[in-house]
């Protein structure tokens, strides 16, 4: 990866801003979409309908434009390595390589294998890395959301803010899922966490603790993605919350505004919306849709017509929190053309980009404490100070922080140390959280070689045996 700035010979910037059309690619020219009207397209049920699930599917979209040597990656990564489930919508995989024609047997492999959404959405064994697949310290559940549960999908990690996971299902799964541990079907290597309530009873348990906790006043309603749940259910759920005098912030987190627009364009979904838009503004309370784009590229018509529905149904504003990933988006160039994009494009205001979680196989994604510093170093000044995001590390047992904020950091061994100034649901009797630091660990790939031959020396004699504790000292 490299993240240095280039000089724009007709700028003499580093960046060189230009303000471009957004364009949805041509579905047609797939060869299993030829035929698909412009109605089917638009239309959420075709589009979930024609969800590539498994390799067959793709298979049949891309035919022998892709050389068989990329399925046969794909499968064994299916088999060996994957921690999500295959499901891309229509409207993802067609901004997968979207410039190219058919011009003949083969001729899309390398641009299919070197574009961003593909590599995150449908990663093959060969982007993985084969050294250190896996941090020594990665886990299912790498930000212990699951600890904080206080109700079954109730996380209380911040003093006045909680997350809802009200369903386990997407309609696209990404192959980085940072809630891999409980989101989606399993796969080979991991077997998923099931919710044990009936959704019904998980839903009042997490009701009853916000009416009692009237410490909370920010609510995100996540999953899972809510573009799953069924309307009337989401609505009836929203609804209730609304009716919590402390809740002023409520915050819909939906990968398908980006992955699916048509489902927030559909009738239902923007009469409902407006509903309770209404009803939030009548309360004082904030509404928000967060979203998650991690490339320009996916950043189409459509979605701005789908983040216009929205703001048109009275929702407050829309927002990205993109994931900062190697070989997507880990440059400055890339993470600008796409703020602009949903900025100048969409009207979706660029919010946060998160660090890749330390989960199993996801190495070859994550970068270093340091190149995060240098890419936020590289997109200021171009964007206006509102609409620039901040890179962001989600500490364990911590939570969001400005990759600025470091405390400590051993750049030799890739081990930050972070503060907190707040205890999490699990430290209420803690007499140190406040005042002990907290480790976060880069990649061991972007380590000089002596801080490598650390980790191989401290974890294991080869990366296969990473499972003794570690001697950090």
């Amino acid at each position: 990866m490299s993240i240095d700035t280039s000089i724009s010979l007709g700028t003499g910037q580093p960046y060189a801003y230009e303000r471009r059309a957004l364009v949805e690619p041509d579905w047609t020219r797939l060869p299993g979409w030829r035929d698909v009207t412009v109605e089917e397209w638009r239309s959420v049920q075709w589009q979930r309908a024609h969800c590539v699930k498994n390799v067959a599917q793709l298979r049949a979209l891309w035919g022998d434009l892709v050389d068989e040597r990329f399925y046969a990656d794909l499968e064994r990564d299916q088999r060996e390595r994957a921690t999500m489930s295959m499901l891309v919508p229509p409207q993802m995989m067609n901004t997968i390589a979207p410039h190219e024609v058919p011009r003949g047997p083969g001729s899309w492999t390398e641009s299919v294998y070197a574009d961003p959404v593909r590599a995150y959405m449908i990663p093959v064994l060969s982007d993985r890395r084969t050294d250190w697949p896996s941090h020594p310290y990665a886990t299912r559940d790498s930000l212990h959301e699951h600890d904080m549960w206080v109700a079954e999908g109730l996380t209380h990690r911040y003093p006045t803010k909680v997350l809802a996971e009200l369903l386990s299902t997407c309609p696209q799964y990404c192959g980085h899922c940072t809630r891999m541990d409980l989101v989606g079907n399993s796969t080979a290597a991991v077997d998923k966490l099931r919710f044990d309530l009936k959704p019904v009873d998980r839903h009042a348990a997490m009701l009853d603790y916000l009416r009692r906790t009237p410490s909370v006043r920010d609510v995100v309603v996540s999953g899972g993605d809510v573009a799953n749940m069924p309307w009337a259910r989401l609505e009836s759920f929203l609804t209730q919350v609304l009716e919590i005098e402390n809740v002023r912030d409520i915050r819909l987190a939906s990968k398908a505004l980006v992955g699916l627009p048509q489902h927030w364009l559909s009738d239902d979904v923007r009469a409902g919306m407006e509903r309770v838009a209404t009803a939030a503004r009548a309360r004082g309370v904030s509404l928000a849709i967060h979203t998650h784009a991690n490339h320009a590229a996916s950043v189409t018509p459509l979605v701005a017509e789908a983040a216009r529905a929205m703001l048109e149904a009275g929702v407050r504003d829309v927002r990205n929190q993109g994931v900062l990933l190697d070989g997507v988006n880990a440059d400055p160039h890339a993470l600008l053309d796409l703020c602009f994009a949903l900025l100048d494009g969409a009207g979706v205001m660029p919010y946060y980009f998160y660090m890749c979680d330390m989960i199993p196989d996801a190495e070859h994604w994550r970068v270093s404490v340091a190149d995060a510093q240098r890419l936020q170093h590289h997109i200021m000044g171009y964007l206006p100070g509102f609409a620039t995001p901040r890179i962001v590390c989600d500490v364990p047992f911590v939570g969001k922080r400005w990759v600025h904020q470091v405390a400590e950091y051993d750049r030799e061994r890739g081990i930050s140390s972070w503060t907190k100034n707040y205890r999490t649901s699990i430290e209420a009797d803690d007499a140190t959280a406040l005042t002990r630091t907290y480790e976060y660990f880069d990649p061991i790939h972007t380590l000089p070689e002596a801080g490598q031959n650390w980790w191989r020396e401290n974890a294991g004699g080869s990366p296969d045996e990473a499972q003794k504790p570690l001697r950090i000292s």
